[in-house]
């Protein structure tokens, strides 16, 4: 990437210097904002803005449809080629330029470009999704929403910035052609920066599915492809190897619910607390893990201590289809037990669990604790619906050999992954630089 000829200091101390033909001009001055109401109703078509997205149709979304209410005029207007501003979202890049005619959420802010070329309107919205103004953004901010939902989940954070404030900014303003002609260099090099991302997410899925092939093969099938099958029994299983069996897990393992909460407590041991996130998003359970600490009584801990071989499920959550996913407790813990939300399954052999923990990861075996998990707000299993879920039981050596060939094939599957992540992160770190090299005129693109 080449540099401009000259600069010069642009007055304004997160900007730095800026090329010698650039000038500097208050936001106020350069979009214009529109305050349309949307009384008398012109519009139904509500418009949504995300980080990722930018506008889009409301319409088209799968998540928070109950948000808005069917009073349209309470709405502001947006017309095509508006940039338009989430004022609590802001400072995280929720802001972007609209392709449609509709109504927005009187939180948003909306900007045009007057006579102007729409390019104006496209250029800043680069600007205002720059690291560099991102960061400006949030020092002008002013409130703090953070809502725990449990579970180690929280609200997304969110600092509003006031109209006055963003509104009194001081911007970059290259002359229009050069705008468009950024916005132009942007929007291509962005789309091909995205579509190999895109390229590298699908490679991801493949791998991931690889994977749960994998799993599922070894668990239903064994190891040898030429062992003779026979009917289970059970229909939804259907054959399975000559020399297995299907066993209830209640003649497997021992499997108890934690009542263990994350409060802390006068009069009870301190200790580690393995939550909900812990298991649901690690395959195994380690030592050098940042638990949470809580507190736990005596019986509790003795009761739900986790010990090196025990499998952790998710006991209950907010979808069905986030049942009993499991976890492995790989080595020994210290002082490490099973919180609320979640069930320890313990095996009579020690041979089984890492072999039942496999099992428990594909979606054959998993469903059946999905279809048997009731509640409204919350689904959860019962400890009998945990004991009554069927596996299949190959002898112990078996067992031993197929969870050592799942280990060593997931472990290829899961370091390609990592290596297809890190250069995702790698791509989505020079889309930003990018970004913000060429809005603030540290590049040269034309």
């Amino acid at each position: 990437m080449k540099k401009y000829e000259k600069y010069k200091n642009s007055g304004v101390e997160w900007l730095g210097e800026i090329p010698e033909h650039w000038k500097v001009e208050s936001f106020k001055n350069i979009l214009m904002e529109r305050n349309e109401k949307n009384d008398p109703i012109r519009t139904k078509e509500i418009l949504s803005l995300s980080i990722d997205k930018g506008v889009t149709l409301y319409a088209e979304k799968t998540t928070n449809l109950d948000r808005f209410k069917d009073d349209f005029t309470q709405y502001k207007l947006a017309h095509k080629g508006d940039l338009v501003f989430n004022s609590m979202n802001m400072i995280v890049g929720a802001v972007g330029v609209s392709d449609y005619f509709g109504c927005v959420s009187p939180v948003y802010y909306t900007y045009h470009g007057g006579l102007n070329n729409s390019y104006t309107t496209k250029f800043y919205e680069y600007l205002f999704r720059s690291k560099t103004v991102k960061g400006v953004l949030y020092s002008l901010g002013k409130g703090l929403m953070a809502i725990d939902r449990g579970e180690g989940k929280y609200n997304t954070l969110r600092l509003k910035v006031s109209r006055d404030e963003l509104r009194s900014m001081k911007l970059p303003f290259p002359n229009l052609s050069e705008q468009t002609e950024i916005a132009l260099f942007l929007d291509d090099k962005t789309a091909k920066i995205d579509q190999a991302i895109a390229i590298k997410q699908k490679q991801i899925e493949l791998l991931k599915e690889s994977r749960q092939i994998l799993i599922h093969k070894a668990v239903t099938r064994g190891l040898n492809d030429s062992v003779k099958l026979k009917d289970s029994g059970v229909e939804w299983i259907g054959e399975i190897p000559e020399g297995w069996e299907v066993k209830k897990l209640g003649y497997l393992a021992n499997c108890f619910p934690s009542n263990i909460d994350k409060h802390s407590k006068v009069n009870e041991k301190e200790v580690r607390l393995c939550n909900y996130t812990d298991v649901y998003k690690n395959d195994y359970i380690t030592d050098d893990m940042d638990f949470m600490i809580a507190t736990a009584t005596l019986d509790q801990i003795t009761k739900f201590t986790l010990k090196k071989g025990d499998i952790v499920i998710t006991k209950d959550s907010e979808t069905a289809t986030d049942i009993a996913v499991p976890t492995y407790i790989k080595e020994d813990l210290t002082k490490v037990v099973c919180g609320y939300h979640l069930a320890m399954i313990r095996t009579y052999k020690s041979s089984y669990g890492k072999y039942l923990f496999r099992a428990l990861q594909t979606k054959l075996f998993n469903i059946q604790f999905e279809v048997c998990s009731n509640g409204i707000t919350r689904v959860g299993l019962g400890s009998s619906d945990l004991k009554n879920g069927y596996f299949l039981v190959p002898s112990e050596q078996e067992q031993i050999e197929i969870a050592e060939f799942i280990e060593i094939g997931t472990t290829k599957i899961a370091t390609a992954i990592s290596l297809k992540e890190q250069e995702i992160e790698k791509l989505k770190e020079y889309k930003m630089s990018l970004i913000d090299g060429v809005v603030t005129g540290k590049v040269r693109v034309v």
